[in-house]
């Protein structure tokens, strides 16, 4: 079904009836409620990427959701300078953080940024990355770190450094199921997402501090990652999200990079992501740059580009894992709205009780151990509705 972007309104809840719901509603309602999710994406991505991974996230969710009805909003960092363009563009779509109390939702998605600090905890939206991770630890069912974000919130949570390998992991991975879990529900044992980045999380630090691997790579370490932490911590250090041409387009930049003279070394190509022909002009520009250094090779490097053919081999595994996910969102949904019309059914059961014993007393008991025909709110069994 679409996904509706909008901005959270203090005034407007349309969430209304799936929050608080009538005294009796039948079991379609409280399907119907619980199939109504609101999600807040946390966009810290640059100002290049801004609006494409916008653009990502809403097309895998809309894929992935079915028959439910899904509700994004936006939510900006403060800390993060942005140009004029995309200030704009956040000013009017976006919410701060701070808004994230005033609006109850069902999951939260959380997106890296490229880092300007060699220390992640000297990123000037630092304190302000700790309060929404300590935000969703208390009020969301769960929530997704993606890559940057998964390995900053293992380090405030838990001080687990990432370590920079010898060369970017950049292009399509084959991945391997290595645990059971909800999450990972239909996929194939073997599969292949998208990595882009030079960092790892070592595998062994995060099981020493309860997280599970549910997915790991071969040749890039680990792909994703839980833990109940409150709610429901996934974390992603690959980009399920990605578009066909992302990995293209962020080839270009990293090229162009070092043509002008910005990184020290050649980006490698991505891995199991061009057709071959491709892949191999690409290599004799990569070592014409390497021997001679010069912008004006970028044309012709754009130009195979322009004319490369990608297949976006990854999307099924990328909708079976977000299908999982908001299944387990609505799953969790359905049982509090269950569990607080019980609660609600109960309260309302006591409250006519009382009132009639008010009005009309129980007769007298006739003798030890004799007792009226009306049993008491405690021996009568919790009202359900299902």
């Amino acid at each position: 079904m679409p996904v509706s972007l909008t901005l959270p309104q203090l005034t407007d809840n349309p969430q209304a009836c799936t929050s608080k719901l009538c005294d009796k509603p039948s079991a379609d309602c409280v399907d119907r409620a619980s199939r109504q999710l609101t999600i807040g994406l946390i966009n810290n991505m640059s100002d290049g990427a801004l609006e494409a991974t916008e653009r990502q996230f809403v097309s895998l969710l809309e894929s992935a959701s079915d028959r439910m009805s899904i509700r994004l909003l936006r939510y900006s960092l403060p800390g993060i300078n942005r140009g004029e363009a995309a200030a704009r563009h956040v000013a009017g779509n976006y919410q701060g953080t701070t808004q994230l109390s005033e609006t109850q939702l069902d999951g939260l998605i959380v997106t890296g940024r490229e880092p300007l600090t060699a220390n992640l905890e000297d990123e000037p939206y630092w304190d302000s990355f700790r309060w929404v991770l300590n935000w969703a630890q208390y009020n969301a069912t769960s929530s997704i770190w993606s890559c940057l974000a998964a390995h900053a919130a293992v380090l405030a949570m838990d001080g687990i450094r990432r370590v920079k390998s010898e060369r970017k992991h950049s292009g399509i991975y084959n991945c391997e199921r290595v645990l059971d879990h909800q999450l990972v529900t239909s996929t194939p044992p073997d599969f292949r997402l998208p990595h882009s980045r030079w960092n790892g999380l070592p595998e062994e630090d995060l099981e020493r501090h309860g997280y599970r691997v549910l997915t790991r790579t071969i040749g890039a370490g680990v792909d994703t990652f839980v833990r109940q932490n409150g709610g429901l911590f996934i974390f992603f250090q690959g980009h399920p999200e990605y578009e066909g041409h992302t990995l293209l387009l962020e080839y270009r930049r990293d090229v162009a990079r070092y043509l002008r003279g910005e990184t020290a070394s050649y980006p490698s190509i991505p891995c199991g992501y061009f057709d071959g022909e491709t892949s191999d002009a690409l290599a004799n520009f990569a070592r014409e740059a390497q021997l001679s250094r010069r912008e004006a090779l970028m044309g012709a490097v754009a130009s195979v580009l322009d004319r490369a053919v990608v297949v976006n081999s990854w999307r099924s595994t990328s909708n079976f894992l977000y299908r999982n996910w908001l299944d387990y969102l609505c799953a969790q949904k359905r049982q509090r709205l269950q569990g607080s019309i019980s609660q609600e059914a109960i309260r309302l059961s006591d409250a006519r009780e009382a009132v009639s014993a008010d009005r009309f007393p129980p007769p007298a008991a006739h003798g030890p151990g004799s007792q009226s025909g009306i049993a008491s709110a405690a021996s009568r069994p919790a009202l359900t509705i299902l």
